[in-house]
């Protein structure tokens, strides 16, 4: 499928990975509609840092997919919705869990309703590698069991199950994505690299919680690729495809890596208010790809060398995204 021209709506375009797939189809040729969540400082969001053609090229809206109205007003004549929308910090998960649900379960129900009454052509649904839990197997393929171990992942979950149901009663049309840790250029603070890299610019000695954790650590650009794949191929619909790297990293690693591209030998202290409740951490994800690679031809093409390299130098350009935040000091 050809995506030069097609009608695209993404929502949550103004965060980490919205801003990446936004500026990625513009410059494709896509007329891309980015839905930003609403705010009174007329604030783009992420989208700020794409290029002013780019920018240009793309038309914003600034909403909530919690308007009914205005999600069915924004899916008219839209040949692919891309739903990235969704509250995602897990540490706010405990503290709001009512905010979760009506943003990541109703406001997708939304985003499916309009897309049924509008006759889209796709919805790529996005996921999240927290909907598995900690892993009862790795690498974790697409039928691994759901287990939700914190707020966020149930109401993922949730929504995961909403886009199945609509795709079996109603014939909608639909793709989920399951990316899994995805990092790069204009992430926030709320994740773990540009956490480490921020506050190793600054001192020898950071602050982190659980080191133990593994994770699978794929690049922006990697994960973006997977996107446009579910958006482009044929015959797909009803589809779950895990996006990642295909390898594990702990946190200890990537101190250490982290610390080699900086050239200093960085320090640890835990500090346990950074730690996630006992029951609800997720010990290993490791992605097992081989359904995407072997349907869709997705294979991930940066490494985590280059990608850290890339975003620790971002994070050097940018420093007021990484200034104005109780995690570095």
């Amino acid at each position: 499928m050809e995506l030069k021209g097609k009608r695209i709506l993404i929502t949550g375009a103004g965060g980490f990975i919205g801003s990446h797939l936004t500026e990625r189809l513009v410059s494709t040729g896509s007329q891309v509609t980015a839905l930003v969540h609403y705010n009174s400082r007329n604030d783009y969001g992420l989208l700020k840092y794409l290029s002013k053609p780019i920018l240009e090229g793309t038309r914003v809206i600034f909403g909530d997919i919690q308007d009914e109205y205005l999600m069915e007003k924004l899916c008219k004549k839209q040949d692919i919705v891309f739903h990235l929308a969704a509250l995602i910090g897990i540490p706010y998960s405990y503290v709001a869990p009512e905010s979760y649900v009506h943003t990541n379960v109703m406001g997708t129900l939304n985003v499916l309703k309009s897309a049924i009454r509008c006759n889209v052509g796709r919805v790529v649904h996005t996921s999240t590698s927290e909907t598995y839990g900690t892993a009862r197997y790795t690498p974790i393929d697409e039928e691994h069991l759901l287990q939700s171990q914190s707020p966020y992942a149930a109401s993922k979950i949730a929504a995961d199950k909403l886009v199945e149901s609509f795709y079996l009663c109603y014939g909608l049309p639909v793709v989920t994505i399951r990316p899994f840790n995805t990092f790069g250029p204009r992430q926030s603070l709320r994740a773990i690299i540009p956490t480490i890299v921020s506050q190793a610019l600054k001192h020898n000695r950071i602050k982190l919680g659980t080191l133990e954790p593994v994770r699978d650590m794929n690049y922006i650009s990697n994960t973006i690729d997977g996107f446009i794949l579910c958006s482009s191929r044929y015959d797909i619909e009803g589809n779950v495809f895990n996006i990642g790297y295909g390898e594990g990293f702990s946190i200890t690693a990537l101190v250490e890596e982290i610390g080699r591209i900086l050239g200093k030998k960085i320090k640890v202290k835990r500090e346990k208010k950074r730690m996630r409740p006992e029951k609800s951490e997720v010990q290993k994800l490791i992605c097992n790809y081989d359904k995407a690679r072997e349907i869709l031809g997705y294979t991930p093409k940066v490494n985590l060398k280059d990608g850290l390299h890339r975003t620790v130098q971002f994070i050097q350009e940018q420093p007021e995204l990484y200034v104005h935040s109780h995690y570095v000091k």
